[in-house]
């Protein structure tokens, strides 16, 4: 129940963090990782996909 309510609040937010990657982070985080250097290395992750994917496009 506990992770329902997680989860909503995370799509209320739009995290785009699907259940498997929400259930990693929390894990995570109770295991002592600093939930703001996690955030961080998501977010850079994300622009570095981003930047990936932007790279493919112009190529083809």
């Amino acid at each position: 129940m506990r992770f329902t309510a997680l989860y909503e609040i995370s799509q209320l937010l739009n995290t785009q963090l699907d259940k498997e990657t929400l259930a990693t982070c929390v894990g995570m985080i109770e295991s002592g990782v600093n939930p703001e250097a996690l955030a961080a290395v998501i977010q850079e992750l994300r622009r570095e996909a981003a930047a990936a994917q932007n790279a493919q496009s112009d190529v083809r």
